[in-house]
């Protein structure tokens, strides 16, 4: 039951805000009672930190997976990050929407865990990148941190307009994405 809270939460999130959805409304949905809610979470804004920690976790393991590979090179291992990134909206799309859009509804507290593991994904893709650069992979004139962001930016903001059943699909995207990243960062 909790994993349908959660699932019925995140649809709800995603359609309606995190503010505008009640527990009422969830509960509706799922036609339990408040009761049912409350044996899970004590507050709305617990389950919404719940979707978070799930999410971000999900994602560094899967992130760290790629990472430890021992035999691809850094753009292989960038390249596969990316690709996870996007094929990821198919998936987990209204998870990742709820995640970026209502990390603002998160208690300080509750930032404390999600703030440092968004960040730890950010510095294992900057130290890949670092990497790369000192295997000569990759070139070295550019800001690492801001080439670690536009990746970034690149890939998080898709989650608000790829639509995987458009005219490309996630792989197309993603081969984008990397053309653009790869051939202005190759040696």
């Amino acid at each position: 039951m909790k994993e349908r809270i959660r699932e019925q939460s995140i649809q709800l999130f995603a359609k309606k805000g995190f503010k505008e959805t009640s527990i009422q409304d969830i509960v509706d949905a799922l036609k339990v009672t408040k009761g049912t809610f409350y044996y899970y979470f004590s507050t709305k804004e617990q389950l919404l930190n719940d979707i978070h920690l799930q999410y971000i976790d999900d994602l560094l393991n899967k992130q760290e997976d790629i990472i430890n590979h021992p035999s691809k090179n850094s753009k292989m291992k960038l390249h596969e990050i990316v690709y996870m990134l996007i094929s990821d909206i198919e998936k987990q799309g209204q998870s990742a929407l709820v995640f970026f859009r209502e990390m603002r509804n998160l208690s300080e507290e509750n930032l404390k865990l999600i703030v440092p593991k968004r960040d730890q994904f950010r510095l294992n893709i900057q130290q890949l990148i670092e990497h790369g650069i000192e295997k000569e992979e990759l070139r070295s004139d550019l800001p690492v941190d801001i080439v670690t962001l536009s990746i970034l930016g690149m890939t998080n903001w898709s989650y608000f307009w790829f639509d995987p059943n458009g005219r490309v699909n996630d792989k197309e995207v993603s081969e984008i994405f990397l053309k653009i990243v790869l051939e202005g960062l190759e040696k």
